[in-house]
């Protein structure tokens, strides 16, 4: 399919144009900017802030950049302002962002699939030592954070990430951001189907192109060939997810709409099923839609999952076909099946289809460091063939070890305190980056989980359940509170002397792939921080003499009483 010329005037579909300004769709003639970000996009294309990094806001400071560009454009090449010490949670809402902004940056290294080889992975080390204070989070799309970053350092650290073929383009803004992807492509020997090159065809599609660099709000991508679902395809703007044809054979079953933040919605399947060398025609045709439909107006509504929504499935499967797809007919197919197993984050050693071994380990909370990394990248060379991988858990993945130097590895990561062997608790706590750096944030959230997973390990050392404990440090949900088996989201609370202290609100029985759902929400519910090791225990305990044979822990929490909630 040809890529569509970035002139919204030319690219959008024909359509009378209304007096009206609707919703600020282009496809209905609707180009006036109606808000701000609007407005800096069509004055000039986020790619082209590259520009003036490197020749103006690099050499002159962090001062001499345009506010348009260090709150907006910035953004298309993975850079964020980082939140200035010392604000508390309760001057989040009020604070302009001006007064939030450090003059440090964010930078985000987009890792698509999760792939990395271990010379990639030791530059990424390396920048961390060098430009982050060593900092270098891994986050829940298998990207890799750093902090600190100076603007005057940004062109250096573009280069040496390029050199070995990794970028932060489009790694944030309103566009297509990091393709996610089962970290174990190619190699498990259960896979339906690799994806691995339908997703470097997408990446060629639309990485860098201005076609789909204005787009509407954020668009996110997932594709897996597991029979695992090991990419939260339900919660992602479209997703791929492999199947098996009864006539056809191995393909992809296609789902839009899904996202979280304060309106979570789940995905919604077209119905379609999608053999490999045309999921990317599929996939241009779902952004093209969503840059060319998507609403405009208001910044909260601008996700793909609203206009799904209002059109439903139906609709946007014959829009696709009709106008983005020549009129071809997609083939009907099957949904996929449910995982056979509660966990699909790769954890432990398993045999790959080849006969070696693939070694999934955990970081605490994502929470890595440059050294660490680099130390990583020894340790896979040494016992594999040079490939890591990121995964949607914010852990990591060392591929190709051969049998007889398997438990050498693992004792290697155990070490590092990367174990391969996590208790319940280190393999199913996840956070986000919290107010230490970001300026959303009403409370501290890495820290607290690192605290959380010893306490509970000490307290219930028996505990072997799969259990998921999200952590968030505002309502917009980018820890996936409302999917986990524990959701916190931060806020400020009352403690029981009065006084205004960091806490979270609970949510309780989310899901992915298993029964999919949102987690429910008990009236009145919440806890301070320093209060949430001993209510984890409690519904914990509940849970165990209360569940049933074999009963999940989000099926256990939809059915039992407040009480017991609480």
């Amino acid at each position: 399919m040809a890529a569509t010329p970035p002139n919204p005037a030319a690219s959008a579909p024909r359509r009378k144009v209304s007096r009206h300004r609707g919703e600020g769709q282009w496809a209905a003639g609707h180009f006036t900017p109606l808000n701000g970000n609007e407005q800096f996009k069509k004055d000039d294309d986020g790619l082209n802030v590259r520009t003036r990094i490197e020749t103006i806001y690099s050499k002159r400071g962090f001062d001499s950049i345009d506010p348009n560009d260090l709150r907006g454009r910035m953004r298309w090449w993975g850079l964020y302002t980082q939140r200035k010490p010392g604000i508390d949670g309760g001057k989040t809402a009020i604070l302009e962002p001006e007064e939030l902004d450090d003059s440090y940056f964010m930078l985000r290294v987009r890792i698509d699939g999760g792939a990395l080889t271990t010379r990639q992975l030791r530059v990424v080390g390396e920048i961390s030592q060098e430009f982050a204070r060593g900092t270098a989070d891994i986050t829940d799309r298998q990207n890799v954070q750093y902090h600190w970053i100076r603007i005057e350092d940004v062109p250096e650290i573009w280069d040496r990430l390029e050199s070995v073929g990794l970028s932060t383009v489009t790694a944030c803004g309103d566009t297509p951001r990091v393709m996610i992807g089962s970290p174990v492509a190619g190699i498990a020997e259960d896979e339906i189907i690799d994806a691995t090159p339908a997703l470097e065809e997408m990446k060629r599609r639309v990485l860098n192109n201005k076609a789909y660099s204005n787009l509407p709000r954020k668009f996110k991508t997932a594709i897996s060939g597991s029979p695992l679902l090991d990419v939260v395809h339900e919660i992602n703007d479209v997703a791929f997810v492999g199947v098996r044809h009864p006539e056809h054979g191995p393909g992809f079953d296609v789902w839009v709409g899904g996202g979280l933040s304060t309106n979570p919605k789940l995905g919604v399947r077209l119905g379609a099923w999608v053999p490999i060398d045309e999921v990317p025609d599929v996939y241009e045709g779902v952004i093209s839609i969503f840059r060319d439909y998507g609403y405009r107006r208001l910044r909260n509504r601008a996700r793909l999952k609203f206009l799904v929504a209002d059109w439903g499935a139906e609709k946007f499967r014959q829009v696709l076909e009709d106008e983005y797809l020549g009129g071809r007919r997609l083939i009907d197919g099957p949904a996929p099946e449910q995982p056979v197993q509660q966990w699909r984050d790769h954890i432990g050693v398993h045999r790959q289809k080849d006969g070696r071994f693939y070694v999934g380990f955990a970081p605490r909370v994502g929470r890595v460091d440059g050294a660490t990394l680099t130390k990583v990248a020894d340790l896979a060379e040494a016992h594999g063939s040079g490939r890591v991988r990121t995964t949607v858990e914010q852990k990591m993945i060392i591929l190709d070890v051969e049998q007889d130097k398997v438990d050498s590895l693992v004792e290697g990561l155990e070490a590092l305190d990367l174990t391969a062997r996590p208790s319940s608790f280190r393999r199913g706590t996840m956070a986000c980056t919290g107010i230490e750096f970001c300026k959303l944030a009403i409370v501290e959230t890495k820290q607290r989980g690192s605290q959380l997973i010893d306490e509970l390990e000490r307290r219930l050392p028996e505990f072997d359940e799969p259990i998921t404990i999200n952590l968030n440090g505002c309502p917009n949900a980018c820890a996936r509170i409302q999917v986990a088996d524990i959701g916190l989201k931060g806020q400020l609370v009352l403690n029981d002397r009065g006084e205004q202290v960091e806490g979270y609100q609970v949510h309780l029985g989310g899901a992915l792939g298993l029964e999919a759902g949102f987690g429910r929400k008990v009236r009145g519910l919440k806890v301070t921080s320093e209060e949430l090791p001993d209510y984890i225990e409690r519904v914990l305990k509940r849970f165990q003499a209360e569940r049933a044979d074999g009963e999940r822990f989000a099926a256990w929490a939809a059915r039992a009483s407040e009480e017991a909630l609480s």
